[in-house]
């Protein structure tokens, strides 16, 4: 590893440790020359996940959009950012574990679902009307009646 102080190329490792739940190792090192510290962080290289919208277009998973569209759906209702940023790192975990490096948008948007439900109904609601593109209020009513007979 280059000291980024020196340009030296030579230098220990003082110490390692996991991070971000294991997917990273930190290592802090010192320059055999300047004896100056730095820190590398070493991280698996993964292929970027595509996913392909209802158009057919294709664009990279972002979990942040995913994110983001969970936050709208839950405003104002009892559910944490933790519990939310847990149903993003599940579903990137089951993507990434499926070893497909394409997916449908819709495949995502059920996945979603499926965990929403769980999490806080109201909130599954709002997320199936925006993916479902609910155009009345039928539509509306049928999801709530398929809601209230799984319970």
């Amino acid at each position: 590893m280059k000291c980024p102080y020196c340009g030296f190329i030579e230098d220990k490792v003082i110490d390692s440790r996991p991070t971000d739940e294991g997917t990273a190792i930190r290592r802090r090192r010192e320059c055999s020359k300047c004896q100056k510290r730095f820190t590398t962080y070493e991280k698996v290289e993964s292929l970027p996940l595509m996913v392909i919208k209802k158009d057919k277009t294709r664009e990279h998973f972002d979990r942040e959009k995913l994110m983001n569209g969970l936050l709208r759906a839950c405003e104002k209702r009892p559910v944490s950012v933790n519990d939310l940023e847990h149903l993003v790192e599940s579903i990137e975990l089951q993507l990434h574990n499926s070893l497909q490096r394409e997916v449908t948008s819709q495949t995502i948007g059920e996945m979603v679902m499926e965990r929403l439900k769980e999490l806080d109904e109201v909130a599954y609601v709002r997320f199936a009307s925006v993916y479902r593109q609910f155009k009345d209020i039928n539509t509306f009513m049928d999801e709530l009646r398929k809601l209230l007979k799984e319970k």
